[in-house]
């Protein structure tokens, strides 16, 4: 329960879930830096983890989500070249941040590389996590992705979605 004093409940949506949604552009400062879109601030508290995402963006989730993402990954079977070569990319990549008192948190050195992280970044809330891209990669991947959106649409269709 969320009654102990100082402990504020996250707030919800309409449909009375937590959860990251929307695009948000935002500029790294020198330090590496970057502001968490307001609206994330009350899923993410304090804190969070990011480590390397596909498509090499950077990928951003509430403690909780990461555990449970955590429980999944650690219940695949080790002797699969692919498991362990997906929970190395997850896990090795990992790195637990604070948001400052100014909103914002540190993106580590080696992750703004992965990322290839310029200047100007996008934040794109995906319900449990938050994806953080280049803003020039991410205009791209979605001119493709829009371009290809009825293909994409067809297949997902055979698979009854």
């Amino acid at each position: 329960m969320w009654i102990k004093v100082g402990i504020k409940p996250p707030k919800t949506s309409l449909l009375g879930i937590t959860m990251l949604l929307g695009e948000y552009n935002h500029t790294l400062d020198n330090k590496g830096r970057m502001a968490i879109p307001a609206k994330f601030k009350d899923v993410l508290g304090t804190g969070a983890i990011i480590t390397r995402g596909l498509d090499n963006c950077l990928f951003l989730f509430a403690a909780k989500e990461w555990q449970t993402l955590v429980e999944k990954l650690m219940a695949l079977p080790l002797a699969q070249a692919n498991s362990r070569a997906f929970v190395r990319l997850m896990l090795a990549g990992a790195m637990d941040v604070t948001v400052d008192n100014q909103g914002r948190i540190l993106i580590p050195d080696y992750l703004r590389k992965y990322g290839g992280l310029k200047k100007e970044v996008t934040i794109a809330g995906l319900h449990n996590r938050a994806e953080i891209w280049d803003s020039e990669r991410w205009q791209e991947y979605k001119r493709k992705t829009e371009g290809a959106s009825e293909e994409i649409a067809e297949k997902l269709g055979e698979l009854g979605i």
